[in-house]
């Protein structure tokens, strides 16, 4: 049976916001990143694949942003996807102190990233910080450090700030991959005289790759794009040990005005982006029950 033509009038509407709002920024960032345009000037020269040719060979700071990066969205795709699977494991039976729990989890997610970003400066302040004076108190003062101020520990001490403010919104989508196998398959493995890490790996882990797919996509597409809690902690520094590509495309746009430089670190962010979200899903493909 076809369809009426008149339906495919209900893909206009999300055509539109796709066309407008994605495909026409992109484009034209696409177009400036030929370009030498400061942002201001009325006038600017094509300068051809010159920005690409100087960001891929002679822009060591472009490399770091690359490199901080990779270690941020590593660190927090690898650590949040373990916590958030772990918690719902655990937090699974709809009792009154999971729900609790849940919440209380959950809660951070809700948060402004500006205001999770302030709590944790206090947290990692080196002279009246919460973390600095536990360490103290329990006898570890040679532990004690500037935690945002030590270029070597910064960026995972962001990571850090990103995974407790998300790895509740990530137990959810867990919670509702686990609630979805059905209890029998369990039941049999016990009959069976499976241990629970067997029941584990031969049960529960290939009916939550679907699950795990989601997760491990959206926190990885989220860390590329991590700025505001960089930004706001601090600012790429020290020196260039917390800047990443998101921080760098603000700075190269609005500080040095290099807007066209900065379509081009644009793109190839984009690029990036693409091509890491695509071998994930080919490493972590989703496959049916029927299919496995």
């Amino acid at each position: 049976m076809r369809a009426k033509p008149s339906i495919y009038l209900f893909l206009v509407p999300g055509g539109l916001v796709f066309l407008i709002f994605f495909v026409v920024p992109t484009l034209y960032g696409l177009s400036l990143s030929f370009t030498n345009w400061d942002g201001l000037s009325p006038q600017f020269q094509f300068v051809g694949l010159a920005n690409y040719a100087n960001l891929l060979t002679n822009d060591s700071a472009f490399h770091t942003a690359i490199g901080n990066t990779l270690k941020f969205v590593l660190t927090v795709v690898v650590v949040q996807s373990f916590l958030s699977l772990v918690f719902a494991i655990f937090l699974l039976k709809n009792t009154r102190v999971n729900v609790f729990l849940r919440t209380l989890y959950f809660f951070p997610t809700i948060l402004a990233s500006v205001s999770v970003a302030f709590i944790w400066m206090f947290i990692y302040d080196p002279n009246i910080g919460i973390l600095n004076s536990l360490l103290g108190d329990v006898g570890l003062s040679h532990w004690q450090a500037s935690w945002l101020g030590n270029r070597h520990m910064a960026i995972y001490c962001i990571a850090v700030t990103e995974i407790w403010a998300h790895t509740g919104q990530l137990l959810v989508i867990y919670l509702a991959g686990l609630q979805q196998i059905p209890r029998e398959l369990y039941e049999v493995a016990v009959l069976e005289g499976a241990s629970r890490w067997q029941t584990f790996r031969k049960v529960t882990w290939p009916l939550l790759v679907p699950a795990t797919t989601m997760v491990v996509a959206y926190t990885t597409i989220q860390s590329f794009r991590m700025f505001d809690l960089i930004f706001a902690m601090t600012d790429g520094g020290p020196g260039n040990s917390t800047e990443v590509l998101a921080t760098y495309i603000y700075h190269q746009a609005f500080q040095y005005n290099h807007v066209g430089y900065a379509s081009a670190v644009s793109m190839l962010f984009m690029v990036i982006i693409a091509l890491i979200t695509m071998a994930q899903f080919g490493l972590l493909r989703i496959r049916s029950p029927k299919s496995a």
